[in-house]
């Protein structure tokens, strides 16, 4: 059981972490789902491998008892949208991290509220402005279950709403603003040319 001051870790590092590939693999992965550390990356790797280990000891089992375990397992894994409700442990086995990290809180409501990044969805879910159902969550790496997915929504006393769709109106105009100021940039080299042409002209019976 180990000693409760020393909680056991929930995380474990990659076995070559100065690996290029992996590196570059690692922060492809954090920009896209907005972690903050790698150690969130490696939490989701380390729960998918205990999730593996459970499909491959169901598989070694009796057809009996895998019959009696197995739903158990699969049951569980389609309660948070891992997998289908028709799927199969060989289903299970070709999960990736990236399937657990897209059930978290916060790629939800970057996913789902239309925020720009999920960086801004991050600082959202912490500081209060989501709810899930009728009670507020300000934790990002929260599993969301297929069950609570359409409950995901703002707080009533949020005002990222009003922001959101002011950014969305601003947009278009700063979209046109570059068009308008286009032709006059093209312009004025047109009417610096002759001058520049007529320069030398000038100059040449002087230096006679």
């Amino acid at each position: 059981m180990g000693d409760p001051k020393y909680p056991r870790k929930v995380w474990r590092k990659p076995k070559r972490p100065l690996n290029y590939e992996l590196k570059m693999d690692e922060l492809q992965t954090l920009g896209t789902f907005g972690l903050r550390t790698k150690r969130e990356l490696w939490k989701a790797h380390t729960e998918l491998s205990r999730v593996r280990q459970q499909a491959r000891s169901l598989l070694a089992l009796t057809q009996k008892v895998r019959a009696e375990k197995e739903p158990i397992l699969l049951k569980s894994l389609s309660r948070i949208g891992l997998i289908a409700n028709d799927a199969t442990l060989d289903d299970v086995l070709n999960l990736k991290p990236t399937d657990l990290l897209a059930r978290r809180l916060q790629t939800i409501v970057s996913n789902k509220l239309g925020f720009k990044t999920p960086y801004q969805a991050r600082q959202a879910v912490i500081h209060g402005h989501i709810m899930v159902g009728d009670r507020k969550v300000d934790i990002p790496s929260y599993t969301v279950t297929v069950e609570e997915e359409d409950s995901v929504h703002f707080s009533p006393e949020s005002k990222i709403p009003e922001m959101l769709e002011k950014t969305k109106a601003e947009a278009p105009k700063a979209e046109a603003a570059p068009a308008e100021d286009a032709p006059k940039a093209e312009a004025a080299p047109a009417e610096d040319a002759p001058k520049a042409e007529a320069a030398p002209a000038e100059d040449a019976p002087k230096a006679d």
